[in-house]
């Protein structure tokens, strides 16, 4: 029997909202303790995550690096590309892409619309793959029209690209497609179902489980007090739900009423509003929050359920520094040799 436990890669995710050395700083903390990738979330209303890549990337030297994710919408899939392949020449194979349809909430604030989501991640995938490949693509697709579009600089190494997914068919879809899949959850429920169609996908482009990083991107808050681990969660489990699709939201009995609630309050600016609706059932849903023992119980469901990286996401916890320290110190012991 396979010992599963020491096959699990840990992966942390910053947001860049603080000042660039601070979060420099927590990068080169996530290295020296043992993480294994370092994902940088890409917001318009936070700093740049490719300035924050390139800067991390000058003071790291072993751990991954990558985009946790970025969309097409915003960003043309063809500059991502060159983005990518240009940091993989200061971070040789060490930097991954991660893409996805972005976050509902933030694309609303700027009036942009996930269109055709499906179409354009499976042309973007491909724009990006081949482009930081270094070959020349010509195509006419069904979202993106390339004439001939290249780069003209020397490729080192091709990035690996992982996509972002939650609902069924994006699933499968980047289970097919991508180089790793991040599946967008933090319940060991959620994890179990999103499997399912994982492996569809897997199964539809002739893939084994050791072709594929199936990543989960959690909520990650941790504390020696669950009410400090909770407090800290909040804001993210508040996006979450405003984001999520109405399937995920009715399995964990949250009403679509509340969730357009908390989303009109985000959109508007009115953030005591939209903080004060999430209880403890959607933080328990869509985060892993408590003490190092509830962690780490929890963790435990989601490598059971078959996936082979856990990423900790925003928040990490009250006070980042000690929380880091603590996955460190209390949690990797039952995960990692």
């Amino acid at each position: 029997m396979k010992d599963v436990s020491n096959m699990i890669e840990f992966g942390i995710e910053f947001v860049p909202r603080d000042l660039y050395w601070k979060t420099t700083f927590y990068a080169i903390q996530a290295e020296k303790i043992g993480f294994d990738y370092l994902w940088i979330t890409d917001h318009f209303n936070n700093r740049n995550v490719y300035v924050s890549l390139a800067i991390i990337s000058a003071y790291t030297e072993r751990i991954k690096i990558g985009l946790g994710v970025t969309n097409p919408y915003l960003v043309h899939p063809v500059v991502t590309a060159q983005v990518v392949a240009t940091l993989n020449e200061i971070a040789p194979d060490r930097m991954v892409c991660g893409l996805g349809v972005g976050d509902r909430t933030t694309l609303q604030m700027v009036n942009v619309k996930q269109t055709k989501p499906l179409a354009t991640i499976r042309e973007s995938v491909r724009i990006i793959r081949d482009i930081s490949s270094g070959k020349s693509l010509e195509m006419n697709g069904e979202i993106f029209t390339l004439l001939g579009a290249r780069l003209n600089f020397k490729i080192v190494n091709p990035v690996p690209v992982f996509v972002g997914a939650q609902g069924p068919k994006m699933l499968a879809l980047a289970a097919e497609i991508g180089d790793g899949v991040l599946i967008n959850a933090s319940h060991s429920k959620d994890v179990e179902n999103a499997m399912k169609f994982v492996y569809e996908g897997m199964e539809r482009s002739g893939k084994k489980p050791d072709d594929l990083n199936i990543s989960v991107y959690t909520s990650f808050s941790i504390a020696s007090d669950y009410d400090k681990a909770f407090k800290a969660v909040v804001p993210v489990v508040a996006y979450i739900v405003a984001g999520s699709p109405e399937m995920i939201l009715e399995r964990h009995g949250i009403s679509c009423e509340i969730a357009d609630k908390i989303r009109d309050a985000i959109v508007h600016g009115q953030w005591k509003e939209a903080f004060s609706c999430v209880d403890n059932a959607m933080a328990e849903a869509f985060s892993i929050c408590g003490t190092p023992e509830t962690c780490v119980e929890k963790i435990d469901r989601l490598v059971k359920a078959g996936v082979n990286q856990i990423v900790a996401g925003s928040p990490i916890g009250p006070n980042m520094r000690e929380s880091i320290n603590m996955i460190a110190t209390q949690v990797f012991p039952q995960f990692k040799k």
